[in-house]
């Protein structure tokens, strides 16, 4: 729960609160929101030359970090994606709602870590990134991070409906539902990533505090509630084998999945909480050139998340994960 509590806490407070103005060569903290993304980077760069040394090992361990996640990234998930695809026994629903997930993962590995890998890059050559690349950076990041969170929350709910619902969930969660509910998951996405260059940070932290922390929430309660369901169907387990083993195999296959999106559902949070946690910190303290350093690795973490979604989630659907151990075998076997 201090999860939940966290996202709109901080976000609020940088409402209220923002960093740092430099006044004769002397660095003064001033509790105001910077109102561009312009202010934004500004706070994240160097400002003075033994700043910037200092802050090279962390910039060259990023570029080196990324460029590898970026490849896993790419490979993971092209091959989540012919793996979900080959699998048949997977519903429709669910099928689309994992290749909406790897599809955004997969766009995190092709341009977000690759921009954030140029950014770092300028911050190395001349302590002076262009504008252009972290508002492509920022706004792509945005993109792909809400569609990640929409997805997996819609994902939570998928597993939900079909313990809930049992019988009732093809007839509820048609193909054609869910595919319109993932466009639409796309369509807001997109608006909230141009609503960073539209409208001042101000009214964009406003938003993304809502719309962040109800997502947490509703995901958290959804998940509870396939726990309650859970366990009160183990306790059928031996009634239902004796009386059709097919339907146990079922519930069995349903629940394995509903937990593969629980996992996804965690690590998501985990990989976004240090980042969350540097946004509290410089909103109270300010930023220091450490905090700069670590802002690199909190990022590094959010970009890690799409590497580790398609493992949770195959390592946890049989069928999935011996398709895309035999799709990696073949790639591996081609090429040496």
């Amino acid at each position: 729960m201090c999860v939940l509590w966290s996202i709109p806490l901080v976000w609020l407070t940088l409402f209220w609160e923002r960093t740092i103005f430099r006044s004769d060569h002397h660095w003064k903290f001033d509790i105001i929101m910077p109102n561009s993304l312009c202010d934004v980077l500004l706070q994240y760069m160097p400002w003075t030359a033994y700043e910037a040394e200092s802050l090279h090992s962390s910039y060259i361990a990023g570029c080196v970090l990324n460029a590898f996640l970026s490849y896993t990234a790419i490979t993971l998930n092209i091959s989540a994606i012919y793996a979900v695809k080959k699998t048949p026994s997977l519903s429709h629903p669910l099928r689309i709602l994992l290749l909406n997930l790897a599809g955004s993962d997969l766009g995190v590995g092709l341009l977000c870590q690759p921009l954030f890998i140029a950014l770092l890059v300028e911050m190395l050559w001349n302590n002076n990134p262009s504008f252009s690349t972290y508002t492509a950076f920022s706004s792509i990041l945005t993109l792909f991070s809400f569609v990640s969170f929409f997805g997996v929350m819609i994902m939570n709910l998928d597993r939900f409906m079909a313990i809930y619902l049992h019988l009732r969930y093809q007839e509820v969660m048609t193909h054609q539902r869910v595919t319109k509910g993932v466009i639409a998951l796309w369509v807001f996405s997109a608006f909230l990533s141009l609503v960073t260059l539209w409208t001042s940070m101000n009214i964009s932290t406003v938003i993304f505090a809502i719309v962040e922390a109800g997502c947490l929430v509703t995901t958290t309660c959804l998940n509870y509630k396939i726990y309650l369901n859970v366990r009160r169907h183990r306790n059928q387990i031996n009634a239902i084998q004796v009386q059709n083993g097919d339907e146990m195999a079922n519930a069995l296959s349903i629940w394995k999945s509903a937990l593969g999106a629980f996992y996804v559902h965690l690590v998501f949070v985990f990989c976004y909480l240090p980042h969350i946690i540097i946004y509290a910190v410089v909103a109270i303290f300010g930023v220091r050139t450490v905090i700069r350093s670590l802002s690199v690795f909190t990022l590094t973490i959010v970009l890690l998340n799409s590497s580790l979604n398609p493992i949770i989630y195959c390592s946890k659907m049989r069928q999935v994960r011996c398709a895309m151990v035999n799709i990696l075998r073949n790639t591996l076997l081609r090429y040496t």
